[in-house]
């Protein structure tokens, strides 16, 4: 079977009309794995306990697939009284899991802080919550937008996942038009540049905030 222009032009509008899922599903997680990964970190700084316990939640959420984690959400939460809609299982195992790399991403970027700011926030009397917010996350923010930026591109390629839990995202519909006409090609070939776009969007775009950040003033 060969491939029909024609067909992929008709088909187009169908799979676009669920691109807002995607991107909703994108946003929101990027945003949830980065609040949840930030929060991971901080909670490891805080003490010993929190340490080791933050060091056993990240592997696992690290070494647990992305796959697994969407199927318990879903299928097993409901046994203890937990029923989430699809969208929000989705998200949530998304934010969830990226969130464990990007607490090493963010790990990294704290640690590339030079110590002498936290002795001058320290000597200022600045609280936890005044350096966490004024001190750390503006120059962590800088280091770490690069690998950042990479994960969220990961984020975006990973929705697809969510097809299987019946989330009428991009791959969802272009599935169901392949069943409804037997041809796999097309459809396949148009979520596949529709994500391609995508991602190079993605990436373009933290380009431009990597190099903003760059030329922001450092802290002195």
């Amino acid at each position: 079977m060969t491939f029909d222009p024609e067909f992929a032009l008709s088909i187009l509008p169908r799979i676009l009309s669920t691109i807002t899922t995607t991107l909703f599903a994108t946003i929101i997680g990027c945003m949830g794995a980065a609040a949840l990964g930030f929060l991971w970190e901080i909670v490891r700084r805080s003490s010993k306990l929190g340490r080791y316990t933050m060091r056993f939640l990240i592997d696992f959420i690290r070494s647990t697939p992305l796959l697994v984690q969407i199927y318990f959400f879903y299928f097993v939460l409901p046994e203890y009284g937990l029923t989430l809609p699809g969208l929000v299982v989705g998200v949530l195992a998304l934010s969830l899991y990226y969130s464990g790399y990007l607490a090493e991403v963010f790990k990294g970027g704290i640690d590339s802080i030079p110590a002498g700011q936290f002795e001058a926030a320290k000597a200022l009397g600045l609280s936890r919550l005044q350096l966490i917010m004024f001190v750390i996350a503006p120059q962590m923010l800088r280091n770490v937008a690069a690998p950042m930026g990479n994960y969220f591109v990961s984020l975006l390629k990973a929705t697809p996942y969510l097809a299987i839990i019946a989330v009428p995202e991009m791959l969802s519909v272009a599935l169901e038009i392949a069943s409804e006409t037997f041809r796999y090609t097309e459809p396949m070939t148009v979520v596949g540049i529709i994500f391609l776009t995508l991602a190079l969007c993605f990436s373009g775009l933290v380009k431009v905030i990597e190099s903003r950040l760059r030329l922001s003033p450092k802290a002195g």
